[in-house]
């Protein structure tokens, strides 16, 4: 069924009174009778109903504003993935071309040496140390080409923010490139070199220029000095991935599953089965969250699927927390005699000992019968008296009972 606030005309605000009104008039114009030359009418009229009738029970109204709220965040959460993806691509493109030129530059030092002389004086200590500093900061100009300066993460005013995890991708996927780009310039620059038209790989002539004044370092080793320089820049950074929302499903256990701490298997909306180990601790009421098994989202991390524990109904027990609560029947002789009888609880028989002059208010407590608690103790197993009578009239005990109530003992 479509959105039924927009079925209705009315805002996700209106109260019921609003919605009666607009269901009203909708359902008016859309009648069937009003509409005999469109087929399609009975179908809209039918839906305009399932919507008001939704609107107008406040639990199911609220269960739809939930579902509804979570798959507009997925939907935001995927476009904001789709967006970091074209960020990556993007990042990778620029890798590329900056590799292409360190290929055209090392081509033309490679062209620069064969044409010198053997016996050219080698650089000096102090020219190595200038031109490695300046080979480092030509990759860090690299990496600010590439992703633009370290303080400019913030997204710009009309664009979506950027999560920490979109800058990790858009790195790994141009370090990724730069070393493809690396082995495949350091295999073609000495044919470059060799060939009779080495001069013309040079076609950027300002940036193989600004490569060429650094120093004569093989392109391999320009890319770990890119790569390092990739580092630096995501060294430090807490990488947040994004997480799809949580899924909250509730199952149905039994007091001897907790008991037995048994496991129990949770069906979902896609089909899924999956399997709740039930443990110490836990009794009704309580949320289980198993990490990674919630919703699927692509390019999201999966979200977490949490349980709430359900208790079935039981007609001999019923629980309070830890401690397990049953009845037992005791006949009118044995309340005021007292005896001993065989009780069934969940760890087998019991003997439960009803003391003389036992009455409906009172319980007997059976102290590690009840569930497991967190700290490897139990909870106790509550028994409450109910007193019974006979099941047909005895003469004898309605006389006592007239002489007790009128003061007359026998």
């Amino acid at each position: 069924m479509r959105d039924p606030y927009s079925l209705l005309g009315v805002k996700r605000n209106a109260d019921v009174r609003e919605i009666k009104a607009a269901w009203r008039t909708k359902a008016k114009s859309v009648h069937p009778d009003h509409n005999q030359d469109d087929p399609g009418a009975g179908e809209r009229f039918a839906e305009v109903g399932q919507a008001y009738e939704l609107l107008k029970d406040p639990v199911r109204r609220s269960r739809y504003d939930r579902a509804a709220d979570k798959q507009q965040t997925i939907m935001e959460q995927r476009e904001n993935a789709r967006q970091q993806a074209e960020r990556a691509r993007a990042a990778q493109a620029n890798a590329e071309k900056i590799m292409e030129e360190l290929a055209r530059a090392n081509a033309r030092r490679a062209q620069a040496n064969a044409a010198a002389s053997p016996g050219a004086q080698s650089t000096t200590r102090d020219e190595t140390a200038s031109a490695s500093g300046a080979a480092g900061n030509v990759a860090d100009d690299i990496i600010e080409r590439i992703f633009g300066s370290g303080t400019d993460t913030q997204a710009k005013p009309g664009e979506p923010a950027r999560t920490s995890e979109s800058a990790p991708r858009a790195d790994t996927a141009a370090a990724n490139s730069a070393s493809a780009s690396a082995n495949t310039a350091s295999a073609a620059a000495p044919g470059a070199a060799a060939g009779p038209n080495a001069g013309s790989a040079g076609a950027s002539g300002a940036s193989a220029d600004h490569f060429d004044s650094v120093d004569n370092k093989p392109l391999p080793a320009l890319a770990v000095d890119l790569i390092a320089s990739l580092v630096r820049r995501i060294r430090g950074t807490t990488v947040i991935p994004e997480k799809a929302p949580d899924l909250s499903v509730d199952t149905t256990v039994t007091i001897a599953d907790l008991l037995q701490q048994n496991t129990v298997t949770v069906k979902l909306a896609d089909e899924r089965e999956v399997r709740v180990p039930l443990e110490r601790g836990m009794t009704e009421g309580q949320v289980v969250r198993l990490k990674g098994q919630g919703l699927k989202v692509p390019q999201m991390k999966q979200g977490d699927l949490l349980v709430n524990l359900k208790l079935a109904r039981d007609a001999q027990y019923r629980l309070d927390g830890y401690h397990i609560h049953t009845s037992l029947s005791v006949s009118l002789e044995d309340a005021v005699l007292g005896t001993e009888v065989a009780l069934d609880t969940l760890d087998g028989s019991r003997q439960v000992v009803i003391p003389a002059w036992s009455g409906s208010d009172q319980t007997i407590r059976l102290e590690g019968l009840g569930l497991h608690t967190d700290d490897d103790a139990r909870g106790d197993l509550i028994v409450e008296l109910r007193i019974l009578l006979w099941e047909k009239p005895d003469q004898k005990v309605t006389d006592l009972m007239r002489h007790m109530r009128h003061g007359l003992y026998l």
